[in-house]
Formats: structure tokens, C-alpha cells, sequence
């Protein structure tokens, strides 16, 4: 299990190479990369800003990926949160999984994400084009979305 937050951008490649090192029992690996959208809710986006609560946000990272391994039988799982300033297309969040089969791989980086929208305490500040400025506030849709692991 990776767990990072960081400024810095990453190597999905790279990442994606040391996960399956992981095991030799891997069947499959499915890889999510987030991308900062340059147009929200019908405006430009110029720039985000992510900020986050450094211990709490690393150790609930770390719950999210220990409670995917505790349901489903995976091997591995590497997550990577980007902070700090970011431009349109620039990757914010990493999830990969490496496990036997596909199925129930797919469904841990569903997990791990829909979780991460909801649980992980990240807050983003979106910038358009006039240099206007706003918080991004949480969508219905993604607590929504939880309610399908609660079998």
C-alpha cells in the first residue's frame, strides 16, 4: 500500500511499474488518474487550488485503501493526492489497483474514489479566466454514489 499527498507531479508510469512488482500473483491492474477540468459548471477554469489537513488527510487516505483490501481480496493499492496550485489538465489524484481479477480490481478503484470525494479532507479553489475566484462545494452526487458499498 502507497499512500502520498503531495505538491509534486508523478510518474502514473512509474507508480504503475512498482505496484505490480508487488505481486506476481497480479491478474489484473486498473489505474484512475483525476485531471483539473478547464471548464466548471460552465466556466473557464484558469487554476485550482487544492489545500488539505496534512495528518488527518494521510491517515484517512490510508483507512480508505485498508477498508478496500479488508473487503475485496487485492494485493495492492497505490493513491496519490496532489495540493497546492494546479492549471487545467494537470493530474490531481492517482488510484491504482493490482489484484487477481479484474471485477472486483474495477470495483476497489471505484471504492477508493468515491470515497475519497466524500471522506478525504481536501478542499478545492477554483480560479476563471477573470481572475474570479470560488470554493468548489461538495455534490450531492458523490454522497450519493456511496450508497452502493453499503451492502
Amino acid at each position: 500500500m502507497v499512500i502520498k499527498v503531495q505538491e509534486a507531479l508523478f510518474d502514473a508510469a512509474e507508480e504503475s511499474k512498482a505496484l505490480r512488482a508487488t505481486s506476481s500473483l497480479t491478474g489484473a491492474l486498473v489505474e484512475f488518474t483525476g485531471l483539473v477540468r478547464d471548464v466548471s459548471e460552465g466556466r473557464h477554469v484558469s487554476a485550482m487550488f487544492l489545500e488539505h489537513y496534512p495528518g488527518m488527510t494521510q491517515k484517512m487516505l490510508e483507512k480508505i485503501a485498508v477498508d478496500a483490501i479488508k473487503r475485496w481480496n487485492v494485493f495492492g493499492i497505490t493513491i496519490i493526492h496532489r495540493v497546492g496550485r494546479l492549471g487545467p489538465t494537470e493530474p490531481i489524484v492517482y488510484v491504482a489497483v493490482v489484484g487477481e481479477h479484474r471485477k472486483e480490481t474495477f470495483e476497489v478503484c471505484e471504492f477508493v474514489m468515491d470515497y475519497l470525494k466524500t471522506d478525504a479532507p481536501f478542499w478545492k479553489k477554483e480560479w476563471n479566466e477573470k481572475d474570479e475566484e470560488a470554493w468548489v462545494a461538495a455534490k450531492s452526487s458523490d454522497s450519493d454514489a456511496l450508497g452502493r458499498w453499503d451492502s
